[in-house]
């Protein structure tokens, strides 16, 4: 999970003076129908919550994954500390919490000195004694954690105080120092809301907040008769969020009418005003927000125009001009969404046409950093566009600068580099010598003797994929000279420096098509550009609730894969799908979209249509050359016939083909059985485990499980030169590359025969 930096609340004396207040009025006053209002204090709260209206609020239960750690954490040695992230949303307040640690510790301890300290931003909260009777088996403590310590955001820090023995020369990190904390592991968060005002300025809060780690569920309320233009104007919207939502999911239901207990977004015209919605004579392009009519301590961000084209322009002027908003409403006189973007130029994705410096990678170079002497990994997160090919099979350059407390002899400190959890490289840590004084850094935050080296390291090229994640893992080794001489254990420090680079530049745009691996982890090929100009979303001509659904919802992809709105996307009717016939589509094929697919019909992997399933057959003795992009055998693609079957169990599918319109453009369609099932390839987008099984041109979903496969021929986009054409084409036959290399040589033998003979010649005339 990708989240973002942790940073510290701009007020958190606000907030805490918000909790006091919450509390002091919890004790006081019983739970009402109606919202009390809390006595504004302009000193103490923020202008966004005062007055502040105190209301039930909900129970947040937040996992160890959610806190932000990638597993089990392994606390190590005397002291060794670990920390979590918890956010708070803007719009509520805590009222408990109720921290659930399960961990497990070693039995070799001495017991009356060990234990565990939990501290929440900086403040002790809890020591948790070790016992004996209960070393080496899970246990489980229950922390009642003061709400006045929570602020926006919040840094719960737990910390292993170890000792193994009563001596003086107690090596600080023996191998019997340790304590596992478990993924069982929860927080539990009593909240109570609070009432934001109407004020657009606080957009993208309360529909988006950056504090919360849980997935972005953003109702949208659009009517039954919604056109192309009106459904395009709703799915800017929601790219929009979806790339703010960059680290976490996005979904994005939909409703005729204001849905109750939910914050909501709503696309209004004079002609198709919600049931229960009350709005002024709408003029022009305008935004407002206000009580949700279903749920007054809830808000309705209302888009309005006179008409379609006019819901785009306030669609297109919230995603760009936000910074620009204040109020309950505001009229869009006129929006410019810039010029077309370049292939390849996504915000999300590393630049390709040069060295990538990995301050650009990160939203805080102090996440290069870690202290200890057994840190956590440092984790580096790259996109890069999915076609990326070198035909000469090199590596990508790595250009890779560190730094480190350097041992005073060789051991066994190490630096690991991995990408995806599979190792590259392992370094082992020089010590410091005399002669080194010139790569001494003095760097405020990396007190000490500190190495500086830097070095090239060639990532093999099949392990990067579209999205990525590079792993640098520090270990330090505890530097034993005799008898007491240990070091410290908390005064290694390690970097990578922010100027490390990482370079692309050498790949070209080449890959064989369609592949849903590439559509599932970055919305390739439709991504390559990041407004999704060449792209066309179809959709039923009648379409359900669902349908409005899955295409909101895959536009929420779209802008997490890009990190950038998709401004110029178009979405049109499944009856005016020749207007969009030079585009690529992503189409939705549930409805009077199925009757296209069945049009199209023998040339699919898969159909289905009227109660049946059509799918291909293959043979299993087929060829296995066709993937010689990636040098790795696939499974036989060969077609030998097709099997109609009827099934009462649900089944939804992605497909994958070449557009029948024109050449080198892809279709990738949405079809189910039913227009329930439509939720199911929505469902299988969001699990990273059900993603990691797409691929091929046919990923079949039926329940629980996820079947890729390869059935139809491929075709390829991109650009190579002539001769890297030739060589791939050969490359793929081992016997032809014998052939050829014999070939090579004997030209070259006759080459050099005949020159031979020349220089023999001409001597032999003087």
């Amino acid at each position: 999970m990708i989240r973002p930096a942790p940073l510290r609340s701009r007020a958190p004396c606000r907030r805490t003076a918000l909790a006091l207040l919450a509390l002091s009025w919890l004790a006081w006053t019983p739970w009402q129908g109606t919202a009390a209002q809390a006595p504004a204090n302009a000193a103490s709260a923020p202008a966004a919550k005062a007055p502040a209206a105190l209301l039930p609020g909900s129970t947040q239960v937040l996992t160890l994954r959610q806190m932000g750690a990638y597993g089990p954490i392994a606390l190590r040695g005397v002291d060794h500390a670990r920390t979590l992230d918890i956010g708070v949303r803007l719009d509520e307040i805590v009222t408990a919490a109720k921290l659930r640690l399960a961990f497990t510790y070693s039995p070799a301890l001495v017991f009356p000195l060990s234990h565990i300290k939990l501290t929440l931003n900086d403040e002790v909260i809890a020591t948790l004694p070790l016992e004996e009777k209960e070393a080496g088996r899970l246990v489980t403590r229950e922390v009642e954690i003061d709400p006045r310590f929570f602020t926006d955001f919040n840094h719960l820090r737990v910390q292993l105080i170890a000792h193994y023995t009563l001596d003086h020369c107690e090596d600080p990190l023996h191998s019997s120092l340790w304590a596992d904390i478990s993924p069982a592991t929860t927080l539990t968060l009593n909240t109570a809301r609070v009432t934001l005002p109407d004020n657009l300025a606080l957009l993208p809060a309360p529909f988006f907040d950056r504090r919360d780690s849980r997935r972005v569920t953003v109702p949208f309320v659009l009517p039954a008769s919604a056109d192309g233009p009106t459904l395009r104007a709703a799915g800017v919207v929601a790219s929009w969020l979806g790339a703010l939502a960059a680290y976490r999911e996005a979904r994005f239901p939909v409703a005729r009418a204001a849905p109750a207990g939910a914050d909501a977004i709503a696309f209004v015209t004079p002609d198709t005003m919600p049931a229960g919605l009350t709005l002024p004579t709408i003029e022009g392009p305008t935004v407002r927000i206000m009580p949700n009519p279903a749920s007054p301590t809830r808000k309705l961000l209302v888009v309005a125009g006179r008409n379609a084209q006019e819901l785009q322009t306030v669609a297109n002027a919230l995603v760009l001009g936000k910074a620009a908003l204040a109020g309950n409403s505001a009229r869009v006189e006129s929006v410019d969404i810039g010029k077309p973007r370049r292939p390849y130029d996504a915000p999300a994705w590393a630049p390709i046409d040069r060295p990538v410096l990995f301050r650009e990678l990160v939203e805080d170079p102090q996440a290069l950093q870690v202290a200890g002497s057994d840190p956590g990994a440092i984790r580096v997160n790259l996109r890069v566009p999915a076609d990326l090919y070198d035909w000469t099979r090199s590596n990508v350059p790595l250009s890779l600068r560190y730094r480190y407390t350097a041992p005073s002899t060789y051991n066994d400190s190490v630096l690991s580099i991995d990408i995806n959890d599979q190792l590259v490289r392992s370094y082992r840590l020089r010590p410091l010598a005399a002669t080194d004084d010139h790569n001494v850094v003095s760097v405020p935050l990396l007190s000490g003797t500190t190495a500086s080296v830097s070095q090239r390291v060639g990532i093999p090229a099949f392990r990067v994929g579209s999205n990525n994640q590079m792993q640098f893992q520090f270990h330090i080794d505890s530097q034993k000279a005799g008898l007491c001489t240990s070091t410290a254990s908390d005064v290694a420090r390690a970097a990578i420096d922010p100027d490390s680079t990482i370079d692309f530049s050498g790949f070209r745009h080449y890959t064989g098509l369609p592949n849903l691996a590439y559509f599932a982890n970055s919305g390739y090929p439709f991504t390559r550009l990041a407004d999704l100009a060449d792209t066309a979303l179809v959709i039923p001509d009648a379409p359900t609730t669902l349908d409005q659904e899955a295409l909101l919802s895959l536009l929420g992809h779209m802008g997490k894969w890009t990190g950038l709105p998709s401004l110029r996307v178009t979405v049109a009717p499944v009856s005016a799908i020749d207007s969009v016939h030079d585009r690529n589509l992503l189409l939705v094929g549930t409805g009077s979209a199925a009757a296209t697919l069945e049009k199209w019909g023998k040339s699919l992997p898969l159909l289905i249509a009227r109660g049946k399933t059509e799918i291909a057959l293959r043979d299993q003795r087929g060829g296995t050359w066709s993937n010689w992009l990636a040098g790795v055998k696939e499974d036989p693609v060969t077609p030998v016939g097709r099997a109609i079957l009827a099934a009462d169990g649900p089944v939804a599918a992605l497909i994958g083909f070449e557009s029948p319109y024109a050449d080198g453009n892809s279709v990738v369609a949405l079809t189910a059985t039913d227009d329930r099932r439509v939720a199911d390839v929505l469902d299988a987008l969001e699990d990273p485990a059900k993603v990691a099984q797409m691929r091929g041109d046919l990923t079949v979903i039926r329940q629980d499980q996820i079947d890729g496969l390869r059935l139809g021929q491929r075709y390829y986009v991109g650009n190579l030169p002539w001769y890297a054409r030739i060589w791939v084409r050969v490359s793929a036959f081992p016997g032809l590359m014998a052939i050829a290399g014999l070939l090579a040589g004997l030209v070259v033998a006759l080459s050099l025969f005949w020159t031979l003979g020349r220089l023999a010649a001409r001597r032999n005339r003087s």
